[in-house]
C-alpha cells in the first residue's frame, strides 16, 4: 500500500456518510462552518502569517496566499450563500415509463470523492470543502507547501465541524504538501472519482498528462480586452485599468489589450496615469511602444512574440494595435486560453460578432473580465474556472459537482 492509500480509503468510506446527510443537515453544517471561521478569523490570520513569512512579498503568489480579516469575512459570506443554494443532488432529470411498464428515472447524484490539486490559495480549501459537502461529496485536498500552515488550520476547523454533525473527519482530507504524493493521487482510480487541478498552466498540463483519474481542467487565464474603434474611451480606460490592477494575481485579470488603430493615439495615453500609479509594466508592439513613449510612459518594454499568450499574474500586460475586429478576433483565436475575453464597443453588429465567435468560457461586452467568478455569478463559490467543454465550462461550482444515475422501478418485467 502506498503512503496515502489509507487516507484515500478513509475518504471513500466517509463519502457514504456525506451522501446520507439531508439537505437541511448540509445547510446547517455549512452555516456552522461559517460561524467557526468568523470566530477564528484572528487565529486564521496568524497561521497564514506563518506561511507569508516564508514567501518573498514580490512573488506573484504572495497576494493569492494572503488571508486578511476582510478576505476571511468574504469566505464566511460565501459559505452563507452556498448554504442557501438548492441542493443539486436528488433532482429528477427524466421520469418516464417505457412500453414494458418499467418506470425509468434519471437523477442527479454526487460525484463521490473529488480530488483537488492547487497551489498557494488557502481560500480554495474552504471553497472546495463547502461546495463538495453541500453537493454530497467527500474531498481530498492537495495544497501547495506555501500554504501548509493555513491549510492545516482550516482543515482542522472543517473537520471539527464535521465531527459535530457525526460525519467522519476523513470526509475532508488534506494530503501532505509533498509533491511526491501527487503521482499517487493521480493514479488512485479505486478511491478517487475525479481530479480537478487549479493553478499554473504547468500544473494543469502535468495533471492532464499523468492522471489516470478523470480530470476537469480549471485552466490558466490568458485574458484579452479589445478596445474597438467606437468604444466609449473613458469607460474603456476604466475597464482596462480595473481588469489589470484590481487583483493581478488571479486568473481573470487582464493580460493583453488589443486596441483599434483608429483610436490608439487617443486611447493609450489615457492609461498612463493609472498604469504609472500601479507601476504596470507594459510590453508593447512597435506602434503602441511609440505612442506610450510619446505620452511619457517609461515602464515600457518592446513586446516579444512570447509576450502574447502569456499569463502574467502580475502588474504587467501586453499591448497590441490591430487594424479592426477581424485582426482582433484572429489574435484572440491564436493566443486565448479560452478563459475570459472582452470587447469594448458601441457598434452592436461588431459586439454581436465578437460574442458569437469568440470561443471562451466567458465573453463580455463593455465590462471587465474580472467578473468571471463563482461568487459574482451568484454561484456562492467555485472550485475553479473550467476552460474545457465536457461536463462543465466557466465557474465550476455547486451545480456541476454531480453526475447522473438511472433508476428503474418495475413489477416483474423481463426482457428477452
Amino acid at each position: 500500500m502506498t503512503p496515502i492509500t489509507p487516507l484515500l480509503q478513509a475518504t471513500q468510506q466517509a463519502a457514504a456518510a456525506v451522501r446520507r446527510l439531508s439537505s437541511d443537515q448540509k445547510t446547517a453544517l455549512i452555516n456552522r462552518l461559517a460561524d467557526v471561521l468568523a470566530a477564528q478569523a484572528e487565529q486564521i490570520v496568524a497561521e497564514n502569517s506563518r506561511d507569508l513569512d516564508r514567501m518573498d512579498p514580490t512573488d506573484p503568489k504572495f497576494d493569492r496566499l494572503k488571508l486578511t480579516e476582510s478576505r476571511i469575512q468574504g469566505l464566511v459570506d460565501s459559505l452563507r450563500v452556498v448554504a442557501t443554494l438548492p441542493d443539486p443532488t436528488g433532482e429528477v432529470l427524466i421520469d418516464r415509463t417505457i412500453e414494458q411498464g418499467l418506470r425509468l428515472q434519471k437523477i442527479a447524484v454526487p460525484l463521490g470523492v473529488v480530488g483537488v490539486i492547487y497551489e498557494a490559495r488557502p481560500n480554495v480549501t474552504v471553497d472546495v470543502a463547502s461546495l463538495c459537502l453541500r453537493s454530497g461529496n467527500a474531498c481530498v485536498l492537495k495544497g501547495g507547501k506555501e500554504a501548509d500552515f493555513s491549510n492545516r488550520y482550516l482543515v482542522g476547523l472543517i473537520q471539527n465541524v464535521l465531527a459535530e454533525f457525526g460525519v467522519p473527519k476523513a470526509a475532508v482530507t488534506l494530503l501532505p504538501p509533498d509533491r511526491a504524493v501527487v503521482n499517487e493521487l493521480l493514479t488512485a482510480v479505486r478511491y478517487v472519482d475525479i481530479i480537478i487541478p487549479r493553478g499554473s498552466e504547468s500544473l494543469i498540463q502535468f495533471v492532464r498528462k499523468h492522471s489516470l483519474v478523470p480530470t476537469i481542467e480549471t485552466g490558466a487565464g490568458v485574458c484579452h480586452t479589445y478596445v474597438e474603434a467606437t468604444a466609449d474611451l473613458n469607460k474603456a480606460a476604466a475597464i482596462v485599468v480595473n481588469a489589470k490592477v484590481s487583483r493581478p494575481s488571479v486568473c481573470n485579470s487582464l493580460d493583453c489589450v488589443l486596441v483599434d488603430a483608429a483610436v490608439a493615439n487617443q486611447f493609450l495615453p489615457m492609461l498612463t496615469a493609472d498604469f504609472a500609479q500601479w507601476n504596470v509594466e507594459v510590453f508593447a508592439d512597435e506602434t503602441a511602444y511609440t505612442i506610450f513613449q510619446k505620452a511619457g510612459y517609461t515602464n515600457l518594454q518592446p513586446a516579444q512574440p512570447d509576450d502574447f499568450g502569456r499569463e502574467f499574474l502580475d502588474y504587467k500586460c501586453a499591448v497590441k494595435i490591430v487594424s479592426g475586429p477581424d485582426e482582433a478576433l484572429s489574435h484572440i483565436q491564436t493566443y486565448s486560453s479560452r478563459h475570459s475575453e472582452a470587447i469594448l464597443s458601441q457598434n452592436q453588429p461588431v459586439i454581436d460578432q465578437f460574442l458569437r465567435e469568440v470561443d471562451a468560457a466567458a465573453v463580455y461586452a463593455n465590462a471587465s473580465t474580472r467578473f468571471t467568478d463563482g461568487g459574482c455569478f451568484g454561484l456562492g463559490a467555485e472550485i475553479g474556472i473550467s476552460t474545457q467543454k465536457l461536463h462543465a465550462r466557466g465557474p465550476f461550482a455547486l451545480e456541476k459537482l454531480v453526475t447522473e444515475k438511472w433508476i428503474g422501478i418495475g413489477d416483474g418485467q423481463v426482457r428477452w
